[in-house]
């Protein structure tokens, strides 16, 4: 893989090379608030940099750090952008009115409309599908079917999938609530606590791990996870996640449950037109291959192709459902998950 990131990285380097030859030698530099701490992220971070000759500042910490660290600097404060990833989390920021409104048609032009903001205030980066994934043993696909199928008698005791505090949870749900209504989407987290073959723990990656040692038949996971244990450096974790198959829910229906990584521009933000310039260029097609080669990623980028590890799981429906709905619908779906007693 390291020689992906060399090829990739030298690519994308060369053509901001190429690029930034109208700039001044000081374009400024903006400040970036990011959830993310991948790889990928930096190297397009010191790509943007090189290309515009802006001095990109990065603050690391949790989705829920940052937002609060964005409100409590109010007009002090030297965000000029918010990443993170889940649709909710970029919902909430908006609704603590901590984001601004970004009209940009290059943005316009390439993230669809379901995955950005219905008033521009985010736009996704990278898409990951939250997936079925199944013991190859004891398993067939054709088992399989939608994330409601779950929740039937068949699978007690079979279920690994996170707690109800993980926000991608709180964002499936969120999804089922908008297209079923509360009460469907109450039958099934019940349903899902039924059927848990444990209390829910640890990550993504570790349901998949659990799924491997028998602790459960099938677990619910992002595809990023998945893409990133069979690409890694730890060959015992290779061959874990060579030991599960991967399923796409609800294709003869509304299509895969996904979810984004995005941004948005910070509402006091020192440096407006460099953030969004820096988010335009997040969305390109240079910057697009590398989330989807380095980490994995769908990329929102329909000019770009997925890396070859996602083609190998096949194309799939995606719901469109606009990801707006995952956060409108988060307190709805936390109520219910207490109510259900999801742990």
């Amino acid at each position: 893989m390291k020689k992906v990131y060399i090829v990739l990285f030298a690519t994308i380097l060369m053509w901001g090379c190429q690029d930034s030859g109208n700039e001044s030698e000081d374009a400024g530099e903006v400040t970036v608030y990011t959830h993310r701490h991948y790889e990928s992220d930096q190297m397009l971070f010191d790509t943007f940099e090189e290309q515009s000759g802006i001095k990109v500042n990065v603050v690391n910490a949790n989705a829920d750090e940052l937002i609060q660290k964005i409100k409590m600097e109010g007009k002090q404060s030297p965000a000029d952008v918010l990443i993170t990833v889940d649709a909710g989390r970029l919902h909430r920021a908006k609704e603590q009115d901590l984001l601004q409104p970004v009209s940009s048609d290059k943005l316009k032009s390439i993230v669809p409309g379901h995955l950005k903001d219905k008033d521009n205030y985010w736009y996704g980066l990278t898409k990951r599908g939250r997936v079925i994934v199944y013991a190859k043993d004891r398993v067939s696909p054709e088992d399989l079917s939608t994330y409601e199928d779950l929740a039937s008698d068949k699978w007690n005791d079979k279920i690994l999938i996170r707690s109800s505090g993980n926000i991608y949870n709180q964002s499936l749900l969120a999804s089922i609530i908008a297209h079923d209504g509360e009460e469907a989407a109450r039958t099934w987290a019940k349903g899902i606590v039924d059927n848990m073959a444990r209390t829910p723990k640890g990550g993504d990656r570790d349901q998949v791990k659990a799924v491997v040692a028998g602790e459960g038949d099938v677990a619910v996971v992002n595809t990023y996870y998945l893409g990133k244990m069979l690409n890694s450096s730890n060959q015992e974790e290779v061959e874990t996640a060579q030991k599960v198959g991967l399923f796409f829910p609800n294709q003869a229906g509304r299509g895969t449950h996904i979810n984004v990584s995005g941004a948005g521009v910070a509402k006091y933000a020192p440096h407006k037109e460099n953030a969004i310039r820096f988010i335009e260029f997040l969305a390109s097609e240079e910057a697009q291959k590398v989330f989807a080669h380095v980490n994995f990623e769908y990329p929102v980028n329909e000019s770009v192709e997925p890396a070859d590890q996602l083609k190998e799981w096949g194309d799939f429906k995606e719901d469109t459902l606009n990801l707006s709905q995952l956060g409108i619908n988060n307190k709805k779906a936390v109520l219910i998950f207490d109510e259900t007693g999801w742990p």
